[in-house]
């Protein structure tokens, strides 16, 4: 198939080329993928979200039960990610919109499992991430301009490391990965987070995405940046009863992280549609 059609969306402007395969006929490479997303030779975005019947697609059969599609989601590079935030929104919020699922609740197989979204009919999405797990941080560190600091270990269904920063402009220009110690601590790569205080319950921060680069937004970022911050300040809803919301500043917006008692995240911040076409993958 040299022709594809596709749609555009964005969460938070972390944006995507959003790809129909409801039966699961498209085998696109990462090449394809990469040249998909190249935002000079191709239509431009972070990442591939390719829409796909969970019971047609290897990768998800054993979640057809529980979800019906499946969010296939690509990094800009090609590479294959578990997960992302800002990506189910948008994948969601294409589902209504298409007449693939009704507004209001509904659920979303990925690769970090099955998510439960909520969308309504216009205006914001929310996504329960699930629980964050923090495996340890003990020797995790970022280089800033030249300095190791210490960084938060958090996994959201992916990997992230939290580093807090007096001004974001510290993180420089996030053309390449920061230097991540000790060598080997993430040996499928790492998305990093640079984050600064701006009033209590509130944060502001840049990213790093592992095969993308820095975005504008990243979803699980923002959640592992609210855990990170909440413990810091000493908020740990499991252990008080008492959830905690903190909004999150991305160069893209604004995004709203609570953590429920029961320790799952919940995420709730815009996604929208921008666009439909059709490509001709023969010339990318």
């Amino acid at each position: 198939m040299s022709t594809l059609h596709f749609f555009k969306g964005h969460g938070t402007e972390n944006d995507f080329v959003i790809v129909p395969d409801a039966d699961g006929e498209l085998d696109l490479s990462a090449a394809q993928v990469a040249a998909l997303c190249d935002r000079r030779a191709g239509i431009g975005g972070d990442g591939v979200l390719r829409v796909v019947r969970s019971a047609k697609d290897p990768a998800a059969e054993h979640l057809a039960g529980e979800a019906e599609w499946f969010m296939d989601y690509r990094n800009g590079d090609g590479s294959i990610a578990e997960m992302c935030g800002n990506g189910v929104r948008v994948f969601a919020r294409f589902l209504v919109e298409r007449g693939l699922a009704e507004a209001g609740e509904l659920r979303v197989a990925t690769r970090g499992g099955v998510k439960a979204v909520t969308v309504s009919a216009e205006g914001p999405v929310t996504v329960d991430m699930g629980p964050a797990r923090l495996p340890g941080s003990e020797g995790i560190g970022v280089d800033v301009e030249g300095r190791v600091r210490p960084a938060t270990n958090v996994d959201m269904g992916n990997p992230h490391a939290v580093v807090f920063v007096e001004d974001l402009a510290q993180a420089g220009t996030l053309y390449t990965a920061p230097t991540v110690t000790p060598e080997g601590a993430y040996p499928h790569g790492v998305n990093v987070e640079f984050v600064v205080r701006r009033a209590p319950g509130h944060v502001a921060m840049r990213v790093h995405e592992r095969g993308s680069g820095e975005t504008r937004s990243c979803g699980t970022g923002a959640c592992a940046v609210m855990v990170a911050a909440a413990r810091a300040d000493g908020a740990q809803p499991s252990v008080t009863g008492e959830p905690v919301t903190y909004t999150v500043d991305v160069p893209g917006g604004r995004l709203r992280i609570t953590e429920r008692v029961d320790g799952h995240i919940e995420m709730t911040g815009p996604a929208v549609i921008v666009a439909e076409g059709r490509v001709d993958l023969s010339r990318l």
